[in-house]
């Protein structure tokens, strides 16, 4: 069993067994969280759509840099235009460039991609809270699979904690 703890008061269990491997040996796990009256499904939707200029620019930015790195980025990434209604979470399908590897609607959604130099996983996880609020935590683990997984990751690192709560942040606002 794998506990995400925000605070003493406050934990989050993880229980599903697949996630559980993936996070064994992570070489990096970075939790976020927010409360929202949002459902999953409107949380999910709204979060994903959050693709302002700024965004946009660093995956421009990052299309060059990789290829330093001997890899490619074959096209900027859209927002997919989501909404509770048009999400399909089915398993295997794809938000954005994630595949969806678990899910449960109401509480639980795990997405990956693969590249040569990393594999990295992001999860939502809601936590019903007593007030009618619910807790979402974002969850990312990163495996690196070749040199240029740290090399990359470490680079983006600042602007990755800066993207995935800024997310959370408009998984709220739907």
């Amino acid at each position: 069993m794998v506990t995400i703890a925000k605070s003493s008061r406050n934990a989050y269990v993880l229980t599903h067994e697949v996630y559980q491997q993936v996070a064994v040996n992570a070489d990096h796990i970075d939790i976020k969280s927010i409360d929202s009256t949002n459902t999953m499904p409107e949380f999910i939707a709204a979060a994903f759509n959050y693709q302002p200029d700024w965004m946009t620019f660093l995956y421009r930015v990052r299309q060059v840099f990789v290829r330093f790195l001997g890899m490619r980025q074959e096209r900027i990434p859209k927002p997919p235009q989501l909404t509770p209604d048009t999400l399909d979470l089915t398993v295997g399908k794809h938000i954005a460039f994630f595949r969806i590897e678990q899910v449960e609607p109401d509480n639980y959604l795990v997405l990956s991609i693969e590249e040569s130099h990393l594999k990295a996983s992001l999860a939502l996880f809601r936590e019903p809270l007593s007030n009618g609020l619910s807790r979402y935590y974002g969850v990312t683990l990163v495996h690196y699979n070749s040199w240029a997984g740290p090399v990359y990751f470490n680079t983006i690192r600042p602007f990755h904690h800066i993207v995935v709560q800024k997310m959370l942040k408009a998984g709220d606002n739907y």
